[in-house]
């Protein structure tokens, strides 16, 4: 029977069984599978099997569905092969059979507890969600520092000049 195995990390030995008849997916814990995660949406997507596959529906989630990082529209039912990676949110999910994998599973995004906020993300470099290196930004930066510094000593020129010896 196809199965989702979460390999996020933070929900330890979390598995689903898909069956042929529709399941709901989210954050409540009224779906067939919870996951009591603020990136998930409380009714975040349906899905059930069909043969050796999956169907997956959005059902217009916040956060959106995707497979092996490719989004999902909402609404139309897409199919999830064995070995892909479907993330709901920042939580990831494969898909297994039992059989051997015919695709490597995507970089796990952990989750750890913070003081009072409640849980935090340690983003993987290749997430969608990971912040962008930019070098550009400190380029930007340093010119602008040269510029002010330019302004500055413009004006203590100009103003000395002006209050100079022959001007009271």
């Amino acid at each position: 029977m196809p199965k989702l195995v979460v390999i996020t990390v933070g929900f330890n030995d979390v598995s689903f069984e898909v069956k042929p008849e529709k399941s709901s997916v989210g954050r409540l814990p009224d779906n067939q599978l919870s996951l009591p995660e603020p990136s998930v949406s409380s009714r975040h997507c349906e899905l059930y099997a069909k043969g050796d596959e999956i169907i997956v529906k959005d059902l217009n989630s916040t956060n959106g569905s995707f497979i092996n990082e490719k989004q999902l529209e909402p609404g139309k039912e897409v199919t999830l092969r064995p070995g892909q990676v479907l993330r709901l949110g920042q939580v990831e999910l494969r898909y297994e059979t039992g059989k051997k994998q015919t695709e490597q599973p995507r970089t796990t995004i952990r989750l750890g507890e913070a003081s009072t906020a409640g849980p935090t993300m340690e983003i993987s470099k290749n997430s969608a969600f990971a912040k962008k290196d930019n070098k550009f930004t400190k380029i930007y930066v340093g010119v602008g520092a040269l510029l002010v510094l330019s302004i500055i000593v413009f004006l203590y020129i100009a103003f000395s000049n002006a209050s100079g010896p022959g001007n009271p």
